[in-house]
């Protein structure tokens, strides 16, 4: 279509550039009217579908660029949706670690403290058991002692 109005164009333009000039004027040219209105005709005729093909061209434009924009829109929707979940997994991850370093501290300060009462009950049944032994000792010297005298 394109291709016709560009030749009924060039028609016309040639029919005017080769017109036989008017005496006395440098402007002005005669042609022949059925013919120019033959090709005018044919260009009138012709437009209406040439515009209705360049609607539905751009139509088909805006078309196309919405379906574009919404497949991007959607696109990035699901890229905003996996970074929001991989922030969030990053965040628990994190929290986690943090949570199990708190625990780990919580059970090595519990694991001393146990420790040391487990140390100082050791200690102290140790004590009472050398003192206990000490005054035993002490009570067989005694009698060893006193089975001497009496043995003299």
């Amino acid at each position: 279509m394109a291709a016709e109005l560009e030749n009924l164009i060039d028609q016309l333009y040639e029919m005017v550039k080769e017109g036989w000039s008017v005496p006395l004027s440098q402007d002005k040219v005669v042609i022949e009217r059925d013919r120019a209105l033959d090709l005018l005709e044919e260009l009138r005729s012709s437009l209406p579908g040439d515009i209705k093909m360049a609607a539905d061209i751009v139509e088909k434009r805006n078309d196309l660029l919405e379906a574009g924009k919404r497949e991007a829109d959607a696109l990035r929707q699901q890229a905003e949706e996996h970074a929001r979940r991989l922030v969030s997994e990053t965040q628990i991850v994190a929290e986690a670690r943090k949570k199990a370093k708190e625990i780990l501290g919580n059970a090595e300060i519990q694991s001393r403290e146990l420790r040391r009462v487990a140390n100082e009950y050791c200690e102290d049944t140790l004590k009472r058991t050398e003192e206990s032994l000490a005054l035993s000792l002490d009570e067989v010297k005694k009698s060893r002692m006193r089975f001497k005298s009496v043995a003299k």
